[in-house]
């Protein structure tokens, strides 16, 4: 984004300025012949002159306060008029004259191009009127006197009225750049949608069909084969093929579009875990916080996964050891905690060496790919901690039936 041009982010600077000009100018003018200035000036001249220049420079204050400015210069334009008549205060050197300072074409100017409402600028008219009247003394005709006068008093609000249209013509014109731009942003983030989902569909068809044959095949050798090691390998490739179709089965709803309505499947699975743990010897209390129904189907699985995973690892790592499984939902963010307290013996070398060690890492890659957080780490009282914190709702496609 560009910086705005100077004058405009130093404006009170540039209005200080101006009404230093004016005042020089008029001053300079006025003391020159060329206004109402006497032939041999008293005191009363004097005083007049200190009187426009304090006139003048309420220009430094044109912006804030237009109205101010344009009735405090008519003002000093109806004192001038009136000490040379009827008062007979002063006596012009030149009779045809304008008693008005130029500064009065910046103050007509301000109203009309600074007012914020209707009102102000209906009382900006009232005022200008008055000002013409004064300034064009039409009591004493003189077509010179008048046509001068009422060209110095127009030509301000003129200005303003031009510049005032072409500004707001700069906004609209600004306006509908942007407003195309964010449909053209619009209609790109809807292509982009549009061809996941295309993407998401051709992945169901192709991958989900292979591997359901692969897991009905690996089904029917377990059950046809008559050698235990065989059929061990089979059910070990049937159930690796289902935990691939039910991981497949999340990134494509990722990939799909939101919907709504999704329900969430934790409301038996994490009791089950927590009680075949404890069935095992690996005592473990769940503790749930908030309402279940807020964790969209992929966040409910990615909490059972964690909670699967860090039990599976106490079991390996901290034999003996007390497991407290806490989930808290809420409305943006759900955040699963299960901590283990010290181990009570040594782990087995053998049960250890069955896993990849890759468990946590695995774990944290699916936890980023809906967005969440996860920390895994020693606790201070020598136990062991994982913490996850993921978005409550994450949309997926199974909902409307696209994923069987």
């Amino acid at each position: 984004m560009r910086d705005r041009p100077w004058h405009c982010r130093h404006w009170f600077a540039v209005d200080v300025g101006v009404a230093a000009f004016f005042l020089l100018l008029d001053t300079w003018l006025t003391l020159a012949g060329a206004s109402w200035w006497p032939a041999d000036p008293d005191t009363p001249a004097w005083i007049l002159l200190g009187i426009q220049a304090a006139a003048c420079s309420t220009l430094a204050v044109r912006r804030l306060a237009p109205l101010t400015v344009l009735t405090v210069l008519a003002g000093f334009t109806l004192l001038v008029t009136l000490s040379i008549s009827p008062f007979g205060v002063l006596t012009p050197a030149h009779d045809a004259n304008l008693w008005a300072p130029f500064a009065t074409v910046v103050a007509a100017y301000g109203p009309f191009f600074y007012g914020r409402t209707r009102q102000d600028r209906r009382t900006a008219l009232i005022a200008l009127a008055v000002l013409t009247i004064v300034v064009a003394r039409p009591w004493e005709p003189s077509l010179m006197v008048i046509m001068i006068g009422v060209l110095r008093t127009a030509l301000g609000p003129l200005l303003a009225l031009y510049f005032d249209a072409r500004r707001r013509l700069v906004l609209a014109l600004t306006e509908r750049a942007e407003r195309a731009e964010r449909e053209r942003h619009l209609l790109a983030e809807q292509a982009r949608t549009e061809e996941r989902a295309r993407l998401a569909g051709e992945m169901h068809d192709v991958v989900t069909h292979r591997v359901s044959l692969m897991v009905l095949q690996a089904g029917a050798l377990r059950i046809t084969t008559t050698e235990e090691t065989t059929k061990q390998a089979a059910e070990e490739l049937r159930a690796a093929g289902c935990q691939a179709l039910d991981e497949l089965r999340d990134l494509i709803g990722i990939l799909r579009t939101k919907t709504e309505g999704e329900q969430t499947p934790l409301a038996a699975g994490l009791a089950a875990l927590a009680a075949e743990s404890t069935a095992i010897g690996t005592p473990a209390e769940l503790r749930e916080q908030g309402d279940r129904s807020l964790a969209s189907p992929v966040v409910a699985r990615t909490a059972y996964r964690i909670v699967r995973e860090a039990l599976t690892n106490v079991r390996k790592h901290a034999p003996g050891a007390r497991v407290t499984v806490r989930v808290e939902y809420h409305e943006t963010r759900v955040r699963v905690t299960v901590h283990n307290t010290p181990p009570a013996g040594e782990p087995s070398d053998s049960l250890v060496g069955t896993g990849s060690g890759l468990g946590l890492d695995h774990l944290r890659q699916r936890i980023e790919l809906v967005h969440g957080t996860l920390h895994a780490g020693p606790t201070p009282d020598g136990g062991f901690g994982v913490e996850a914190t993921m978005p409550a709702y994450v949309p997926t496609a199974e909902s409307v039936g696209v994923i069987p």
